[in-house]
C-alpha cells in the first residue's frame, strides 16, 4: 500500500485489514468481505457525495479485496474520479487501481487517457510521473497510440526534471516492447543517445535500458551511442567509491549501470576509432585488475557486484574476441572461480570457460586448467557444475588430451546422473571418434562404453563403429577378437549382443583359426544370449546365423537345427518367423556360389554425416549450440573412418546471450547399399538412422573430408555444384561496408568465426582450403522474431577475379524465419594469383523495407599456402635465389598489439606459411615458408619477422617469385600485428 501521513491515515481501511486478518475460517473472510462490498456499493450508489479522502478509501478498501483474490465488477469510475483530483495521495491511489484493475480494452480507457493528457501537461512532476507509470503498467496498443508520440518529446526536454527523465525512458521502453511500431524515434534519436552524457546517474541508467532494446532493431541509427557508453564507462570504472556516493553498492561504483553498459557494447562489434577502441581495452583491463584486488568487503552483497561486471566484461571480450591478451587474461581470472567456495562463481566460470575454449587465442590457456576441471567433474555435489565441467572438458578436447579426458568422462559415467548419462554417452563417442590415434584405442573405447552405460547407449553410436569397422580392414580382425572376449561376460548388455553378432557375422572367420574362438564357440556364444535379448536383437541374430553357414559350413547343421525349431517356425513374431523361414530355405535350396553371392561381406559404406553429433544436437534444443562455437581445427587430426566420414568438432553449452546461429535438421543422406542377400535384416539396421532426420554438413560434423586434387581433365570434380549461380555484375550491388577490411583482416589468419553482425542478422564463415582448393560455409542467422523475404546472398567477382578465382555457390532458401539459420556453400578453387578478394552482396525484406549489404568474403591468397618445411641451409640457399628487388618486399611498422611471442607463432601459422626453428641466428626472430597453390602456378615465398620489444615495433620481408604477391602478402600480415 502506499505510504501515507499520519494526519491522512484511513482508519477505516486498517478497521477492515485487521478484521480480515482476526478471521478464523475463509467462510468468516467471504462474510466480512460481502458486507463491506455491499456497504461499499450503497456508499458509491447514494445521494450524498463522497469527498475524495471517502473515494480513496472505499477504492483502496476494493483494491485489497481484489488482491486478495475476489473478483471486483464496480467502483472503476470512482477510481477514474481520483485522478482529477489536486491531491497526491487521492491521484496515487485512482492510478494504482487503474493500473491493477482496468483492462486495456475498458470503455473508460478514452477517460484515463484525457486525466493521463492533463497530468503530462501539468508540469508538475510528480503528477507526471505518475501518469508515465500508469501508462507503463498498463502498456495497451491504446495507450501507446496516444502518448507514444508526446513521451519522447517529455525524455528529452530542456527543462524536465531528472526524475520525469527516468520515467519517460522506462515507460518509452514499456510501449516500444509491446508495439515497437508506434514508438517513432527518427527525430529524436540524437537526442536520445546524448542521454548517455547525463550527469544524472539514474537517467543514465534508464536511458541505457532503452537504448539498448532500440539498437536491436535500428542498429545503424544508434550506432553513435558506443563512444558515449565507452566514455561513461570509462569515468565509472575508474572512479573511486566515494566519487558517485548515491550510486555506490557496497563499495562498487554505479554496477547496474555498468552492466548495462557493457550490454549494451555487446550489440555492437568492436569500435572503429582507435581511441575509442584503445579506451574500452583500458576500462577492460581495469575491471581484470580490480577482480585481483582484496575485497572491501566481506558482505555477499560487494562481491555479487563486483562478480556482475566482472562476468559482463568478460562476456564481451569474448563477444569482441580479437583481443589474445584480454581473453587470456579472462580465462586466467575464471580459472581462479573454477575453486571458488561460491556454487554459483564455479558454475557460471565453467559456462564462460566453455564459450573461451572455442577461441584460438584462449583454447590453450583453457587448457591449463584441465586438471582442476576434471577435479570438480568428480568431486562437486550440485549436478549442474558437474554437467558444466563435462561441457567444459568436452570443449577443451584435442589431439593432445584427448586420451586422458575420455578416460576421466568414462570413469565419471560410472557414477554420472541419470539424467546426463545419455548426453556424456554420445560427447565420448564423438570424442573417441575425432581424435582417435588408432582404430583399436576407438574400438576399445565404444565397447567400454556400451559395457559402462549400454542403457543409455544410443543405436547412433553402435551404427556408428559398425560402419567404421565395417570400412577398415586393419581394424576389422581386432574388433572381432575384442568383442568376442567382450560377450564372454556372464552379464552382457543387449547392445554388445548387436554388436558383436554384426561383427562376428561379418569378421568372425578373422578369428575363427583360434580353438578358443572357433566357430562353434563363436555360434554357441551368441546364441547363449539368444533367449535373453528383444526382437530386434534376435532378428540380427538370426541374419548373424546365416551368414556364419556361409563363412564357416561346418556349422550349417546345428544352425539349420535352430532354424527348424517349432519356437522359430511358428514365433508368434512376424519377422522371426519370416526371417526363420526364409533363412531355412536360402540354406537348404541355394548352392554352395548362390550362397556365397547372396551372403557376401557387407561393402564398405558411403561417406555419411555422422549421427552421433546429429544426436547430440537435437538433445541439447534447437538453439543449444552455435554453428560458429569452435573456431579450431586441430591440424594433425584425421579424420576416423578412412578420412571419409565428417569429422565432429567441439560442441560447448553456450550462454543465454550465445548467437542464434544454431544448427538445424538437414535432409537426411542417402541410406546405404546393403547387400542384395542380407536378409532384410542388415538392411533394416542401417537404414534406421539414415532414414531419420540428421544435421546437414555443418562445421561442427561435415566439413571437409578429404579434398584432393582434382584430376587433370576434370578440375572442378572434387566441387560439389558444378552449375555456379549467376552472379550480379559489380554495378549491380552497392559499395561494401565501411567496416569491410577490417572484418576481412580478422580472418586473414583463420577461417572460422562471425564475419558480420548486426540486430538483424548474423553471418557466420567456416571453411577449409587444401592445394588450390577451399570449401567455405556461411551460415546466415535471423536474429529477429520477423521473417525474412526474397533472402539472396550471392557472390560477386570484381574486375577480372573471374578469371584467377572460380566461387560456386548453392542456391538458400528464400525465406529465413525469426530465431532460424540457413547455410549457404561455396567451392573455391584459386586458378591463379589474385589481389582483390570476391564481394558478398546479401539482399532481402524485413518487415517489408529492403535490406542490402556488400561484405568482402573472407577469401585471401594466403588460405591457399601450403606450408614447406625446409632445412637452414636450403633456407638460405632459396633466399638468395629471390634476391632481385622487385621480389623483395619489406615493411617496418609499429605494433598495434601487446608483443606475445606465443600469439605471434599462432598468427603465422594461421597466415599458412611453416614456421622453420633454428633458422635465424636471433632466436626471437620468426622465419617461415610455403607455397601458394594455384591451378596455373605454384609461387613459392620465404618470409622474416623481426620484432623488436623495446621499440614496440617489427620488420617483416617477404620474398616471392612474383613481385605483386610479395607486396601482397606483406600487407596482409603486417595487418595482423
Amino acid at each position: 500500500m502506499p505510504a501515507v501521513s499520519k494526519g491522512d491515515g484511513m482508519r477505516g481501511l486498517a478497521v477492515f485489514i485487521s478484521d480480515i486478518r482476526n478471521c478464523k475460517s475463509k467462510e468468516a473472510e467471504i462474510k466480512r468481505i460481502n458486507k463491506e462490498l455491499a456497504n461499499i456499493r450503497s456508499k458509491f450508489k447514494g445521494d450524498k457525495a463522497l469527498d475524495g479522502y471517502s473515494k480513496k478509501k472505499y477504492v483502496c478498501k476494493l483494491l485489497f479485496i481484489f488482491l486478495l483474490g475476489h473478483d471486483i465488477d464496480f467502483g472503476h469510475m470512482e477510481a477514474v474520479n481520483l485522478l482529477s483530483s489536486n491531491k497526491y495521495t487521492e491521484k496515487q491511489i485512482g492510478y494504482l487501481f487503474i493500473s491493477v484493475l482496468v483492462n486495456s480494452n475498458s470503455e473508460l480507457i478514452r477517460l484515463i487517457n484525457n486525466a493521463i493528457k492533463n497530468d503530462l501537461a501539468s508540469r508538475n512532476p510528480t503528477f507526471m510521473c505518475l501518469a508515465l507509470h500508469c501508462i507503463a503498467n498498463v502498456g495497451s496498443r491504446e495507450m501507446g497510440e496516444a502518448f507514444a508520440a508526446d513521451i519522447p518529446r517529455i525524455l528529452v526536454a530542456g527543462d524536465s526534471m531528472d526524475s520525469v527523465k527516468q520515467s519517460a525512458a522506462l515507460c518509452l521502453l514499456r510501449l516500444y516492447k509491446a508495439s515497437p511500431d508506434l514508438v517513432p524515434m527518427g527525430e529524436w534519436t540524437a537526442r536520445v543517445v546524448h542521454l548517455l552524457n547525463d550527469q544524472h546517474m539514474g537517467v543514465v541508467t534508464a536511458a541505457v535500458s532503452l537504448i539498448t532494446c532500440l539498437c536491436k532493431k535500428n542498429p545503424d541509427d544508434f550506432k553513435t551511442c558506443v563512444s558515449l557508453a565507452v566514455s561513461r564507462l570509462s569515468r565509472i570504472v575508474s572512479s573511486a567509491s566515494t566519487d558517485l556516493q548515491d550510486y555506490t553498492y557496497y563499495f562498487v561504483p554505479a554496477p547496474w549501470l555498468s552492466v548495462k553498459l557493457l550490454r549494451l557494447l555487446q550489440c555492437y562489434p568492436p569500435p572503429e576509432d582507435a581511441a575509442v577502441k584503445g579506451r574500452l581495452v583500458e576500462c577492460l583491463e581495469t575491471v581484470l585488475n580490480k577482480a585481483q584486488e582484496p575485497p572491501k568487503s566481506k558482505k555477499v552483497q560487494h562481491s555479487n557486484a563486483k562478480n556482475a561486471i566482472l562476468f559482463e566484461t568478460i562476456s564481451l571480450i569474448i563477444h569482441y574476441d580479437s583481443e589474445p591478451n584480454l581473453l587470456v587474461r579472462a580465462c586466467n581470472q575464471l580459472g581462479q572461480f573454477l575453486q571458488h567456495r561460491e556454487t554459483n562463481l564455479r558454475y557460471l566460470a565453467l559456462e564462460s570457460m566453455c564459450t573461451l575454449a572455442s577461441s584460438e587465442f584462449s583454447h590453450e590457456a583453457v587448457k591449463t586448467h584441465i586438471d582442476t576441471v576434471i577435479n570438480a567433474l568428480k568431486t562437486e555435489r550440485d549436478v549442474s557444475v558437474r554437467q558444466r565441467a563435462a561441457d567444459l572438458l568436452y570443449a577443451m578436447c584435442d589431439r593432445s588430451n584427448a586420451k586422458q579426458i575420455v578416460s576421466e568422462m568414462l570413469r565419471y559415467l560410472e557414477t554420472a546422473d541419470y539424467a546426463i548419462r545419455e548426453e556424456i554417452v554420445l560427447k565420448v563417442a564423438i570424442l573417441a571418434e575425432k581424435y582417435a590415434v588408432d582404430y583399436s584405442w576407438y574400438v576399445d573405447t565404444i565397447l567400454n562404453l556400451i559395457r559402462i552405460a549400454g542403457d543409455y547407449v544410443s543405436e547412433e553410436v553402435w551404427y556408428r563403429v559398425l560402419q567404421i569397422v565395417t570400412n577398415r580392414d586393419d581394424v576389422q580382425g581386432y574388433a572381432a577378437k575384442t568383442v568376442f572376449e567382450a560377450l564372454q561376460a556372464p552379464a552382457c548388455h543387449e547392445n554388445m549382443v548387436k554388436v558383436g553378432g554384426y561383427i562376428l557375422g561379418e569378421f568372425g572367420n578373422l578369428i575363427a583359426g583360434d580353438p578358443r574362438s572357433s566357430p562353434p564357440v563363436q555360434f554357441s556364444l551368441l546364441h547363449s544370449k539368444f533367449h535373453l535379448c528383444s526382437v530386434a536383437t534376435r532378428a540380427l541374430l538370426l541374419s548373424t546365423y546365416i551368414k556364419f553357414i556361409n563363412l564357416f559350413p561346418e556349422t550349417k547343421a546345428t544352425i539349420q537345427g535352430v532354424l527348424r525349431a517349432g519356437s522359430q517356425l511358428r514365433n508368434a513374431d512376424v519377422e522371426l518367423q519370416q526371417r526363420a523361414v526364409e533363412y531355412l530355405t536360402l540354406s537348404s535350396v541355394a548352392s554352395t556360389d548362390v550362397l556365397a553371392t547372396v551372403l557376401e561381406e557387407m561393402p564398405p559404406f558411403p561417406e555419411r554425416e555422422s549421427s552421433i553429433l546429429a544426436k547430440l544436437k537435437r538433445k541439447k534444443g534447437p538453439g543449444a549450440g552455435s554453428a560458429l562455437d569452435d573456431g579450431r581445427r586441430d591440424p594433425s587430426s584425421n579424420d576416423i573412418n578412412g578420412g571419409m566420414e565428417p569429422t565432429p568438432s567441439t560442441v560447448s553449452t553456450p550462454s543465454p546471450s550465445a548467437d542464434l546461429l544454431g544448427l538445424r535438421a538437414a535432409p537426411p543422406p542417402a541410406a546405404p547399399p546393403a547387400s542384395a542377400g542380407a536378409g532384410n535384416l542388415l538392411v533394416d539396421v542401417f537404414d534406421g538412422p539414415a532414414a531419420q532426420p540428421s544435421l546437414g554438413p555443418t562445421p561442427e560434423e561435415a566439413f571437409l573430408s578429404e579434398l584432393e586434387p582434382p584430376a587433370p581433365e576434370s578440375p572442378m570434380a572434387l566441387l560439389a555444384d558444378p552449375a555456379p549461380a549467376a552472379d550480379p555484375g559489380p554495378e549491380d550491388i552497392g559499395p561494401p561496408i565501411p567496416e569491410a577490411d577490417e572484418l576481412l583482416n580478422k580472418f586473414v589468419c583463420k577461417n572460422n568465426g562471425v564475419l558480420f553482425e548486426n540486430q538483424l542478422l548474423q553471418i557466420g564463415v567456416k571453411s577449409e582450403f587444401r592445394q588450390n582448393l577451399g570449401r567455405m560455409y556461411l551460415f546466415y542467422g535471423n536474429k529477429t522474431s520477423v521473417q525474412f523475404q526474397n533472402f539472396s546472398p550471392t557472390v560477386v567477382h570484381p574486375g577480372d577475379l573471374q578469371t584467377q578465382l572460380a566461387v560456386q555457390t548453392k542456391r538458400v532458401a528464400a525465406q529465413v524465419d525469426g530465431g532460424a539459420q540457413v547455410q549457404q556453400v561455396l567451392n573455391i578453387e584459386c586458378l591463379r594469383d589474385f589481389l582483390t578478394p570476391p564481394l558478398l552482396s546479401v539482399r532481402f525484406r524485413y518487415g517489408g523495407a529492403p535490406q542490402a549489404l556488400t561484405l568482402k568474403l573472407p577469401v585471401t591468397i594466403n588460405k591457399f599456402f601450403q606450408p614447406t618445411e625446409m632445412a637452414a641451409q636450403d633456407f638460405f640457399q632459396r633466399w638468395k635465389q629471390l634476391s632481385l628487388p622487385q621480389q623483395e618486399a619489406q615493411k617496418i611498422f609499429k605494433a598495434n598489439h601487446p608483443m606475445d611471442a606465443e600469439v605471434t607463432k599462432a598468427k603465422l601459422l594461421g597466415f599458412g606459411s611453416a614456421l622453420l626453428d633454428n633458422v635465424d641466428p636471433n632466436p626471437e626472430n620468426f622465419v617461415g615458408a610455403g607455397i601458394i597453390q594455384t591451378k596455373a602456378l605454384q609461387v613459392g615465398c620465404l618470409l622474416r619477422l623481426e620484432p623488436n620489444a623495446q621499440a614496440q615495433m617489427y620488420r617483416l620481408t617477404l620474398r616471392t617469385s612474383k613481385e605483386p604477391v610479395s607486396r601482397h602478402l606483406c600487407e596482409l600480415l603486417a595487418q595482423q600485428f
